[in-house]
């Protein structure tokens, strides 16, 4: 059975009720008058039939009855012709009440055109392309003026961004100077030929340890400022698939260390996208980073990469079962699951966050799902690009 619903309740909607409403009460009022005065100040004649000759009245009675049959005849008339003009009326209102509501619909779409335009404008407009603007043209009324408003909001929100991560990256380039003079200083220290004692060793190479970490972490921070700093500049046609396979190669250790099953079978040369190889390789090492770093001994690692609409790279992990609302969080710089998930020591809460500038600056996105039967599933989708004539080996 079909259910009819009530339009959405729009601005388009009310302009045309409210232009049809006032059309129909303006018809209203204009044919109340008409008829009022019409009917109330117009004499009606009726001229005698033709062909009857008028008859002289020979008495008074016959007179007075022969007046009486023509105010009647008049009377009729007259209320035959009040009853032909009430429906000529009220059929002419009907009509002009359609005609007034369909001309109230288009006359509401040609004013709200410039909104819609507007609305759809700064739909497009995100975080990733604030140097867009809307740029409406056409006379200075409150339309262009709002349009104006917005573009010089956006300008705001550009030049925030953009001072945001300078910031970042001008900080964490700097900083990198101190902490080799730290760690050369450390290496020196430890490299005398007098014996050192056994607790000056140990602080010396846990102090080294946290430099290490902290020389990672600045080393994420430059990478996610220079993610979101914009389109990247080199492009080259590369699948995401070899540089997950290249990535697990990589960490051929790391995963024999925790007794890992990866299952990454022919996807080798499967995701083609074009992008920064650069940028794309430290994603993709990222997603199998975050596989191995937080998955437990003897746990497994599934990788597929498919092309079409996009380029997927897909990598799941099994483990717990997750909360997605947590989940949701981990593409924001420094969030994490839990101890579970740091156990490691070397995360710095920056792995996947990069993941997702990197996805975002190529015109792609980050997807992270908690699976129905644990662990965690990792989804990158990238704009796909054709495989070139000569596949390079």
């Amino acid at each position: 059975m079909r259910t009819w619903r009530l339009p959405a309740r729009t601005a388009r909607l009310r302009l045309t009720v409210l232009y049809g409403g006032m059309f129909l009460l303006s018809g209203v009022g204009l044919l109340a008058i008409t008829n009022l005065v019409g009917l109330g100040g117009t004499r009606v004649s009726r001229s005698a039939p033709a062909g009857v000759p008028p008859v002289e009245p020979t008495t008074l009675a016959a007179a007075t009855e022969r007046i009486a049959r023509l105010q009647a005849q008049l009377a009729d008339a007259h209320a035959a012709q009040t009853r032909q003009l009430l429906i000529g009326s009220a059929v002419a209102l009907v009509v002009m009440g359609v005609v007034s509501v369909v001309l109230g619909r288009v006359v509401a779409g040609r004013v709200l055109r410039p909104l819609r335009m507007i609305i759809t404008a700064t739909r497009r407009i995100t975080a990733d392309n604030l140097d867009e603007r809307l740029a409406v043209r056409g006379p200075d009324d409150e339309v262009k003026d709002l349009a104006d408003t917005i573009d010089g909001l956006l300008e705001r929100l550009e030049n925030a961004f953009a001072a945001q991560r300078r910031f970042v990256a001008d900080a964490s380039h700097e900083l990198r100077t101190p902490l080799a003079t730290m760690r050369a200083s450390l290496d020196v220290a430890l490299a005398k030929p007098e014996p050192v004692p056994e607790q000056t060793a140990a602080l010396a190479h846990r102090l080294r340890a946290e430099l290490d970490q902290i020389d990672r972490l600045l080393a994420g921070l430059l990478t996610l400022a220079r993610a979101q700093h914009g389109s990247p500049p080199g492009r080259t046609t590369l699948p995401l698939g070899r540089l997950a396979a290249a990535a697990l190669d990589d960490r051929a250790a790391d995963l024999a260390a925790k007794e890992l099953t990866v299952d990454f079978s022919g996807v080798a040369d499967g995701a083609w996208t074009r992008g920064d190889p650069t940028l794309l390789t430290r994603m993709v090492d990222n997603v199998i980073d975050n596989a191995v770093a937080h998955n437990h001994r003897g746990g497994w690692i599934r990788v597929a990469a498919a092309d079409g609409a996009a380029a997927e790279l897909v990598v799941e992990t099994g483990g717990p079962v997750l909360d997605q609302a947590q989940v949701d969080r981990l593409a924001r710089p420094f969030q994490r699951l839990g101890a579970d998930r740091t156990g490691s020591g070397d995360g710095s809460g920056l792995g996947l966050s990069i993941v997702a500038a990197v996805a975002a600056a190529h015109g792609g996105a980050l997807r992270l799902r908690a699976r129905p039967d644990g662990g965690l599933a990792v989804t990158v989708s990238l704009p796909p690009a054709k495989v070139p004539a000569e596949v390079p080996a």
